[in-house]
């Protein structure tokens, strides 16, 4: 693995990209200052080491519908590799995911989901979350209102970035198949805003 140092003109590229992906490389040379190229030889310098993972819309879910962000803990029986392993399998199967994060603290992990509605969400946790093979309690929180959302990383032109090359190959995960889901359980919701669903698994009998 080799280190690389960005200067100026990448940074600016990066960020020029970050706000509008779909420009073509001579609106893009042009606002970079370069001739198109050379920022075309850079952007693909970029690609190949990374840097640029992938080029992709941002949609926005009110216009289609998905009306609902909730943030879930997730808290394992165990924190075994293969415990976490299998639930990482299993969670990235789930499209209503947007992020997961492995945590420190009480619980195991932190989801960012978006559904349609309440209905959706209860049919996430009960059906889908709360089986998955070793997850012991899931709380929920819904989120009020989006206040700030950002897809644009803080790189500082006046600050040399250095990044260490790997390939992209590595870098990404295979995809298993959707698993499908079947529905048995109730969810409690609280007024509307707060849902917290917790799991006893008793030699394979899940209990509420």
């Amino acid at each position: 693995m080799t280190t690389t140092a960005l200067d100026r003109i990448d940074i600016k590229i990066l960020n020029e990209l970050q706000q509008n992906a779909s420009l073509t490389n001579v609106e893009l040379a042009s606002r970079v200052n370069l001739s198109p190229s050379p920022c075309l030889a850079r952007v693909r310098t970029l690609e190949k080491l990374g840097v640029i993972d992938r080029r992709i819309a941002v949609l926005d879910p009110a216009v289609l519908g998905i009306g609902v962000t909730a943030f879930i803990q997730v808290k394992l029986e165990r924190q075994a590799q293969p415990s976490l392993e299998s639930f990482t399998r299993s969670i990235d199967r789930l499209s209503e995911v947007m992020e997961c994060y492995l945590m420190t603290g009480d619980s195991d992990y932190l989801l960012r989901v978006m559904v349609s509605d309440i209905d959706a969400l209860e049919d996430l946790i009960v059906n889908k979350l709360s089986r998955i093979t070793g997850v012991s309690s899931i709380r929920s929180n819904l989120a009020l209102k989006r206040i700030s959302h950002k897809t644009v990383l803080p790189i500082d032109a006046n600050r040399p970035v250095q990044v260490k090359s790997c390939s992209s190959a590595s870098r990404r995960l295979d995809r298993p198949a959707k698993q499908r889901f079947d529905a048995s359980s109730q969810a409690q919701i609280d007024g509307g805003m707060n849902l917290e669903t917790s799991r006893i698994f008793d030699h394979g009998t899940a209990r509420l």
